[in-house]
């Protein structure tokens, strides 16, 4: 079933740490829009990356789908067009670098790359991200939430709606 207002393929993007995965289980909770956890697709064992030729044709085997969630940024890895000139909403979360390191540093299993990315995120990449939503999600609602509080009025809208359905959960 499509949800009204024009939510049934969701991306959610932002620095580490942020929430992303949190969010979209909320949000599939609240919508009963099924979550892809991009990471799982994109990291082998080993952590090596995949080419990016790779990485876009998987992204276009996920947004096949009629409704989705697609939770991650993977950085100077990532291929952001495929899943943005897809996507009827994109969920930016910009949240205080304080914020994410304290969590990040709370898990301790992040490699320097990963501590580079995290640090330099709004500086060096947030920019990009916004140029691609710029660029490939002209027709999608884009929502840049900076803190806690927005994230929970943005979900008691998303299930508030009516969506001709009940949300799960």
């Amino acid at each position: 079933m499509q949800q009204p207002g024009g939510m049934n393929k969701v991306v959610i993007l932002g620095r580490g740490e942020a929430g992303k995965s949190t969010l979209a289980a909320r949000l599939g909770t609240a919508t009963g829009l099924p979550v892809v956890e991009l990471d799982k697709h994109f990291w082998p064992a080993d952590l090596t990356p995949i080419h990016q030729d790779r990485w876009a044709a998987v992204q276009r085997q996920l947004i096949a789908a009629d409704r989705w969630i697609l939770d991650g940024d993977l950085g100077p890895y990532d291929v952001l067009p495929v899943r943005l000139a897809a996507a009827d909403t994109v969920i930016v979360l910009d949240f205080p670098l304080r914020r994410c390191a304290w969590r990040a540093a709370r898990r301790s299993r992040e490699n320097l790359a990963f501590w580079r990315w995290l640090l330099g995120y709004r500086r060096r990449s947030l920019p990009i991200v916004l140029a691609a939503i710029a660029e490939h999600a002209g027709a999608a609602d884009v929502h840049r939430l900076r803190n806690p509080r927005e994230v929970d009025e943005f979900l008691s809208r998303a299930s508030t709606k009516d969506t001709g359905t009940p949300p799960r959960g």
